[in-house]
């Protein structure tokens, strides 16, 4: 039997894991393609700040706002990324859409499984990874950071495993906004200009949402900056 099915081992609370959906799956994974196609043909650039020169060694927490995700997926991740995605039906289509963006997922929620999603994104950070989290979520308010301290999973994630909080945005010379969407979801047009921004890397020891959310809101005015001087 395989993982996921009848014989599969239960855990600790006689739970059995879920099997995965493979239609909803493999639907997102052709998603997934469709979306990679799709941004090549917007024209990128990167801003990288310069108090990142030097952390290779150390594992990156990119921690972002909802709505923007779509035009991050345009830049090449510096080293394999993990995410956490929820154990919904839908998180079952995200899963097949972001792996074939080239992401690892692990699977939880800030209602299910969120602490197992939470150990597993620190074991790829330990084995090598970054992590990336959008910390508005998973339903708002946008721009705001969801918990203070370490109940904020980037903040967490990032003291367990030793790495760095690294403020993430992107902005869109034109883009299509679904304004009935509570993140204001951005899809840049094709051939328009995205541009990703890379804030400073922040401690996670005694950071606090307000000052992670400023962080995030300065990468983003980078960004925009980066637009309007290259019109």
């Amino acid at each position: 039997m395989t993982a996921g099915g009848l014989g599969a081992k239960p855990d600790l609370l006689g739970r059995r894991p879920q099997a995965p959906n493979t239609r909803r799956r493999a639907l997102g994974y052709a998603a997934g393609l469709v979306a990679r196609a799709f941004l090549r043909s917007v024209r990128f650039s990167l801003l990288s700040h310069p108090d990142l020169d030097g952390t290779d060694g150390t594992p990156w927490v990119l921690s972002f706002w909802h709505g923007q995700q779509f035009a991050l997926h345009r830049w090449r991740k510096r080293r394999r990324t993990a995410v956490l995605v929820s154990l919904s039906d839908d998180g079952e289509i995200q899963t097949g859409a972001l792996g074939s963006l080239g992401l690892v997922v692990e699977r939880g929620s800030s209602t299910r499984g969120g602490a197992m999603g939470l150990k597993g994104i620190v074991r790829r950070m330990r084995q090598g990874h970054d992590a990336a989290f959008a910390v508005d979520g998973p339903r708002g308010p946008r721009g705001v950071v969801r918990g203070d301290g370490d109940r904020v999973g980037a903040i967490l994630a990032a003291r367990l495993a030793g790495g760095l909080v690294v403020p993430l945005a992107s902005a869109c010379s034109s883009a299509w906004v679904l304004a009935r969407t509570w993140d204001k979801f951005e899809i840049p047009r094709p051939f328009s200009r995205v541009a990703v921004a890379l804030g400073a890397p922040l401690d996670p020891r005694g950071l606090d949402g307000t000052t992670l959310a400023r962080a995030i809101d300065a990468s983003r005015e980078t960004a925009l900056r980066a637009l309007d001087a290259d019109p």
